[in-house]
């Protein structure tokens, strides 16, 4: 692509890429590196006509929710964007040369509220709106 001065990327993050994730550390770590990548990859072939975006949606209507158990937490209890306006969303953006895309107002705001709250509190916070405990007996 860069040979050529065109061409793209790109990635799916999360807007659980912002925040540590207790209960799922290792999805919300994998997403967060995602990003991390993205943001890098896209500096280093910024001025080369190659485009690298990461899309950091919120819950989407892939099934994903009902398939990692999480319908039952508190953090699945919010606006369902739908696959198609998620994807939608993203391209745009995409053909707009944006590195970062987070599709839906709401999103924006979450993904914003680590740089506000200590990092302890906003761990404690991800974990009880995961806890599925209380569902499961």
């Amino acid at each position: 692509m860069i040979k050529r001065g065109q061409g793209g990327v790109i990635n799916v993050a999360s807007v659980l890429s912002f925040f540590p994730g207790p209960l799922m550390s290792v999805y919300y770590a994998t997403k967060a590196y995602v990003l991390s990548f993205t943001e890098a990859l896209e500096n280093e072939v910024s001025g080369t006509g190659v485009t690298v975006t990461a899309l950091c949606p919120g819950l989407t209507s892939t099934g994903f929710v009902d398939r990692s158990g999480m319908g039952a937490s508190k953090l699945s209890n919010g606006a369902i964007m739908e696959a198609s306006r998620v994807a939608e969303l993203g391209y745009q953006g995409f053909m707009r040369g944006k590195t970062l895309i987070i599709p839906g107002a709401r999103n924006r705001f979450f993904s914003f509220m680590p740089r506000l709250l200590p990092r302890k509190m906003m761990t404690r916070l991800i974990r009880s709106s995961q806890d599925r405990s209380e569902h499961l007996s």
